[in-house]
């Protein structure tokens, strides 16, 4: 049974589903009106290590994870593809992550959504409803926990929707629901 998480929870996934190694992320929303320009709304992963003060870092620019570097250097965290329009039932975009093959300074693997092109064309999330992050056990498709985003944003044009972190040893996933009046180029100008 998945466990439903409020924003700021998480659970430690090594004790929760201690043979979970191949983790899919699903990330999914609805635009609230039609009409007006289509909105492209990507999901981009950044795989950081610690700084000296215990800030996230990607660890290299090829650790960047998004709809034009699909993914990471050793397969561990794979893309499957941009959606452009967020039509129909189920997952926009989903994200695979092999724990088994991270990289060793990896601490942290952020999920953040963003509206390309946001700002200029007048979108923002006050716009989508029905958003969610959902984290499947991607061997036997069984769903082990969700966050449906209960923020109510008005002018964000990206939010981080949740975080797989590594604390003692063991993977947490949290459901973070942190919206912001970013681009894609300031995310990755932070992470750097």
């Amino acid at each position: 049974m998945a466990i439903n998480l409020t924003k700021g929870q998480g659970i430690n996934l090594t004790k929760t589903a201690p043979s979970l190694t191949r983790i899919r992320m699903g990330l999914g929303w609805d635009r609230k009106t039609t009409g007006g320009p289509e909105f492209d709304i990507d999901c981009s992963v950044f795989i950081c290590g610690l700084n000296p003060a215990g800030e996230p870092k990607l660890i290299s620019d090829s650790h960047f994870i998004f709809y034009n570097n699909l993914k990471s250097p050793n397969g561990a965290v794979e893309h499957k593809g941009d959606n452009r329009t967020g039509a129909g039932d189920g997952d926009d975009e989903s994200v695979l992550v092999d724990l088994s093959l991270i990289d060793a300074a990896a601490a942290e693997v952020s999920f953040i959504v963003t509206i390309h092109e946001g700002a200029e064309r007048g979108q923002n999330f006050g716009q989508i409803h029905n958003a969610y992050i959902k984290l499947y056990d991607d061997v036997t498709g069984a769903e082990v926990a969700g966050y449906d985003l209960d923020a109510t944003f008005s002018s964000e044009t990206a939010v981080q929707f949740g975080s797989l972190y590594k604390k003692e040893g063991h993977w947490h996933f949290k459901a973070v629901g942190a919206g912001y009046r970013l681009s894609l180029g300031d995310f990755v100008a932070g992470y750097q």
